[in-house]
């Protein structure tokens, strides 16, 4: 049965080896019609500009506005399941990343080997920032610019180009799930063969990080008013607590409600430790006003 994948064992996997790739996630037919509704805009996105965008291969985001189907991507039950096991220690929720779709070309190289965690310059090695996961929307193959993984370099601290070993290169069909910490050494292969190599990529961070896609812009109110509750906490329609991500001191989810109000009332919005250490504090200080 699709999705039927246990999340705890996936996560043990990605933990041990920095990454796993789970066969048989969601059906084919739900990347074919994904697929479907971004052709137009894998026609008009023009290639890249940079050695590591790359200038043989075209990205683009706000995949939830562009087709209902990446939904299905962003909200799987298995792949969310691991990605809450892994970063719900360090936030107390996780938030979409990035939801962007790339299309390798015939002659693009090997893209630079890398972490996507150095995204951020905190420290590393507490706990991790991301787990993304790569959705194929072509088969995944060695000769057309499949990811090349490094097991284990999450577990150490790569310096040089020369310490990584020989990558695994995540050769899978449509409908299989590719999934690495943002602490795990990965890149892009060349493709060399005579066809795009497409696929999504959906990336999940702690909660209280600036994200990579700036969700605001990619999903305006009128645009998440569109999504379940879930979907638009993920999305950024949410705050974290304390008071992180939010709009006149309330949730920014009031935005998605029928009527706003002029005035929000600034709510406080904190952990329950907090909370009752400032409300001890005020009760303290009123009972001598």
């Amino acid at each position: 049965m699709m999705g039927a994948a246990m999340p705890a064992s996936w996560s043990e996997s990605l933990e041990r080896d920095g990454y796993c790739v789970i066969p048989d996630v969601l059906p084919s037919s739900v990347l074919a019609a994904l697929e479907a509704d971004l052709e137009s805009d894998f026609i008009q996105t023009p290639l890249g500009d940079g050695d590591f965008y790359g200038y043989r291969t075209k990205r683009f985001g706000s995949l939830l506005r562009r087709s209902e189907h990446a939904a299905r991507l962003v909200m799987e039950p298995t792949v969310l399941g691991i990605a809450n096991s892994i970063l719900s220690g360090a936030c107390e929720r996780i938030q979409l990343n990035v939801a962007q779709a790339i299309e390798i070309h015939p002659g693009e190289i090997e893209q630079f080997p890398h972490c996507d965690h150095d995204m951020w310059s905190g420290a590393k090695g507490e706990h991790e920032y991301l787990v993304n996961v790569i959705w194929p929307l072509s088969r995944f193959t060695k000769f057309n610019g499949a990811t090349r993984i490094y097991p284990g370099t999450h577990r150490i601290q790569i310096t040089s180009l020369e310490q990584l070993g020989e990558p695994v290169v995540a050769e899978c069909d449509p409908g299989s799930a590719i999934c690495f910490l943002g602490s795990t050494v990965h890149g892009a292969g060349a493709n060399l063969s005579h066809d795009v190599r497409r696929a999504i990529v959906i990336g999940y961070s702690l909660g209280w990080l600036k994200p990579y896609e700036n969700p605001w812009l990619a999903y305006p109110p009128e645009i998440a008013k569109t999504f379940g509750p879930e979907l638009a906490g993920l999305a950024g329609y949410a705050q974290h607590r304390p008071n992180l991500g939010n709009f006149e001191g309330q949730c920014p989810s009031i935005l998605l409600k029928d009527s706003v109000p002029a005035y929000p009332r600034a709510t406080d919005a904190l952990r329950p430790d907090q909370q009752e250490a400032v409300h001890e504090f005020a009760r303290s200080r009123r009972a001598v006003a």
